[in-house]
């Protein structure tokens, strides 16, 4: 990620949250049921309360709602961002496609991809797609099968993506793993993880 790279030109091109739920027309019960199983670990709502307490971020989530992944980790997304008080929008990826490709992983449109930036646009923090120990998985998959047009790609990237759905739907646990790993991208932005050092 370039530290001058500036997305304030996006700023109010994105749907709300909400808009983004109702309009969904697939996956939306699975999404809303991830949604109200997220609970708060009580160290952890204590440190988004305080660094959503500057005002000095805006929220981007880069997604659609035909991603499975989108299911499971945009909920979380959501929760912090609301605990934090980031004003938050959302940028359909098929209609902001030249800001998804500034956040690619590993050469591909992962997604969700949240982005933070201040309020003059700069970015100072990001995540996605995927927790980290779910990604290494499709990482592994990847280097093992790098030939995307072999006559068995389709069938074996359809047995990890059933092994990764596995690893979600086992329980919350990856819900603590991303607003820890979300937590890391906080404390690491200016100002916020300071506040975190010297409470």
């Amino acid at each position: 990620m370039s530290e001058t790279l500036n997305l304030k030109h996006k700023i109010g091109t994105g749907i709300t949250p909400q808009a983004f739920i109702d309009g969904m027309t697939r996956n939306r019960d699975e999404l809303l049921g991830w949604y109200n199983r997220f609970a708060w670990k009580d160290e952890n709502e204590a440190f988004f309360r305080v660094a959503g307490e500057s005002g000095d971020l805006h929220g981007f989530i880069l997604c659609t709602d035909w991603c499975p992944d989108v299911i499971w980790n945009v909920p979380v997304l959501l929760h912090v961002m609301e605990h934090s008080r980031i004003s938050t929008e959302v940028l359909l990826m098929e209609q902001h496609l030249e800001t998804m490709d500034l956040f690619l992983t590993d050469g591909g449109r992962a997604q969700p991809i949240a982005v933070f930036v201040s309020s003059n646009g700069d970015v100072q923090g990001q995540w996605g797609a995927r927790p980290q120990y779910i990604q290494a998985v499709m990482n592994d998959f990847r280097k093992r099968n790098p030939d995307r047009e072999a006559p068995d790609y389709q069938e074996k990237v359809t047995d990890v993506r059933n092994e990764i759905a596995l690893m979600y739907n086992s329980g919350t646990g990856y819900q603590d793993v991303i607003v820890q790993e979300l937590r890391a991208v906080f404390a690491a932005m200016p100002g916020i993880g300071v506040r975190e050092a010297n409470p």
